[in-house]
């Protein structure tokens, strides 16, 4: 996985704030999140720590794979 630019981490954020989220989710099938909204903001939170460091992007591949199941789902 190549490293996440902070322009990238901005924009993913930008769409996660102009979507209407459920309240919780499957993540895969074994990972659940009772509250999407507070996960979310934690991932981002580590994310917006760690971008630069390709060993610590496990928080951004979280936040793309809800992305992509949001999408899915529309």
């Amino acid at each position: 996985m190549k490293p996440t630019t902070i322009e990238e981490l901005n924009e993913l954020r930008a769409w996660f704030n102009s979507q209407e989220l459920p309240a919780t989710m499957y993540i895969d099938k074994a990972t659940y999140t009772p509250n999407l909204r507070e996960t979310i903001d934690m991932l981002f939170d580590q994310s917006y720590l760690y971008y630069e460091n390709p060993k610590m992007q496990g928080s951004i591949l979280l936040l793309r794979r809800i992305k992509a199941n949001i999408e899915k789902e529309k």
